[in-house]
């Protein structure tokens, strides 16, 4: 099967996609669909050939949170292969930063264009020809994410996978992977409040839609919540039965047991994503592959696993291999607190701060940009507020503040400078009126000069494309003796269209 077939796929795969309108539709109707979003997949998943049973078979791990879920994802999925080499593991997360099939891994690696699209055509095909519904409410087709949810639970059958780290891709009680009837574990990370203000619920709220990945008898692993968020999954753990011996379920607990590693993942903030893969590994390992662990420290496998871990575009550091005075820092985050804890990584030494053995003249770059519903300015002061706390931090001048990037970008998420998208990175979520008139991008411009009114005008820049914005990196440097560490950051859709456009798939994927 060809390259082509592949395109072929991705092309009807977009077809799928919700456009800026319908989403904003959904949005103000306050998600009152949900009730039908477990049933509709349910039957979907009937239509290509599966009981919700035959998932069991699966061996899932379960992971849902608004913060870090893909790390501990990953983390999970690198200890289960390390310690049980002889498995088959598979990896299923979202979104993905270059190429869609990153979001179905096996063994560590995505599939490949090949395997791809002989597996999206046979589900493809199944829908087209068992298009009889039985609820009124199903469309004939599934939307983008519920047909990757159903590819993903295809091929892990078909490859017969040992164990299979699932990741949620929005809330959990009515998400498309909450139709596994008996995970083997399921794991809660951390529920951020910057997300009460994005999602517009209450933190209880958030609470009871993640607690809804709890299952009867299974157990269950949580880190530590806000008050409100713990109280209210531990209703949704006692009325939704999870396995109980001392509580309603397994409080992680991070402790020097659990930090005696070397972490593959940068940030402090991912010794608790680590701690609850450890958790969710052991329990998983007890029950299906006969472990036993009696002592406090970590079985090497695990060290191994730990320190092997890969999540391309968090906390990632990539030197330009075309580019040799570029550094280029990615970071996804798209949330109040997850950018806190980027500044935290970045606005340190051997990262955005030169170590004393190196040249100190560097120059600093940010590459911006935000979706539709979130508050750029908000997000623009966590930034300052970060940038001056961590230069406290290490001991420098707090007034330096506004002059710790030289240049400031802010671009959309459109992938070429001709206004087109690489396939896989296609989105129809960005409202047509938005692009054509830059108004995001120009808003945070207009942001950062509020923040920073000394900062230089010319030195922000707002661009179309992200091929424009790697453009002006490589002019400005073009003219400069000092090495560049350019931040990337606000959105991973942003990171993966940069590491397209600058050629950075084989050093940073």
């Amino acid at each position: 099967m060809s390259s082509k077939a592949y395109q072929d796929a991705v092309e009807h795969l977009n077809s799928l996609q919700s456009n800026a309108a319908t989403l904003d539709a959904v949005r103000a109707s306050g998600g009152r669909s949900s009730e039908f979003a477990i049933p509709e997949m349910l039957e979907y998943l009937e239509r290509i050939g599966y009981t919700s049973e035959q998932l069991n078979a699966l061996n899932v791990i379960h992971i849902t949170g608004t913060k870090g879920k893909g790390s501990t994802s990953a983390f999970t999925d690198s200890i289960l292969r390390h310690a049980m080499p002889e498995w088959k593991v598979g990896l299923y997360t979202s979104p993905h930063l270059v190429a869609v099939r990153e979001r179905i891994r096996i063994n560590g690696l995505p599939i490949s264009e090949e395997v791809f699209a002989k597996y999206f055509f046979e589900v493809w095909d199944r829908l087209i020809v068992n298009n009889k519904g039985l609820i009124p409410t199903t469309p004939p087709m599934p939307g983008y994410f519920r047909f990757i949810t159903l590819m993903a639970f295809h091929v892990f059958l078909e490859e017969k996978v040992d164990a299979t780290v699932l990741e949620v891709g929005v809330g959990g009680t009515y998400d498309s992977t909450n139709i596994v009837p008996s995970p083997v574990v399921n794991g809660i990370t951390a529920l951020g409040i910057d997300h009460v203000n994005v999602l517009g619920k209450t933190i209880t709220e958030i609470a009871w839609q993640k607690g809804g990945i709890f299952k009867q008898s299974v157990p269950a692993f949580t880190v530590n919540q806000p008050a409100d968020a713990m109280k209210m999954l531990e209703s949704r753990a006692e009325e939704l039965k999870v396995c109980r011996l001392l509580a309603p379920f397994f409080l992680v607990k991070i402790n020097s047991s659990n930090t005696n590693y070397q972490s593959g993942l940068a940030g402090r903030h991912q010794v608790q994503n680590a701690s609850l893969a450890i958790s969710l590994s052991k329990r998983f390992l007890e029950t299906r592959a006969g472990y036993s662990f009696q002592k406090q420290d970590l079985p090497a496998s695990f060290i191994n696993g730990l320190a092997q871990t890969k999540w391309p575009g968090r906390c990632q550091t990539v030197p330009d291999p075309n580019r040799s005075d570029v550094i280029w820092c990615l970071d996804g985050a798209h949330t109040v607190e997850s950018l806190q804890c980027c500044m935290e990584w970045f606005v340190a030494s051997g990262v955005g701060l030169p170590l004393v053995s190196e040249p100190q003249n560097v120059s600093r770059f940010l590459v911006f940009n935000c979706t539709s519903g979130r508050s750029g300015e908000t997000f623009l002061n966590a930034i300052a507020e970060s940038i001056r706390s961590q230069l406290a931090v290490n001991k420098m001048d707090v007034t330096n503040v506004a002059t710790f990037f030289d240049h400031v970008i802010f671009c959309t998420n459109v992938t070429y400078a001709d206004g087109h998208f690489k396939g896989d990175l296609t989105t129809k979520a960005i409202s047509k009126s938005d692009l054509e008139g830059l108004k995001t991008q120009q808003s945070l411009g207009s942001s950062w000069s509020s923040l920073f009114p000394t900062f230089p005008s010319d030195h922000i820049h707002v661009l179309p494309s992200i091929e424009h914005a790697v453009r002006l990196v490589e002019t400005i440097q073009s003219v400069r003796s000092s090495a560049a560490k350019v931040l990337v950051t606000g959105s991973l859709h942003l990171v993966g269209g940069l590491i397209e456009v600058a050629a950075l798939s084989e050093v940073a994927l």
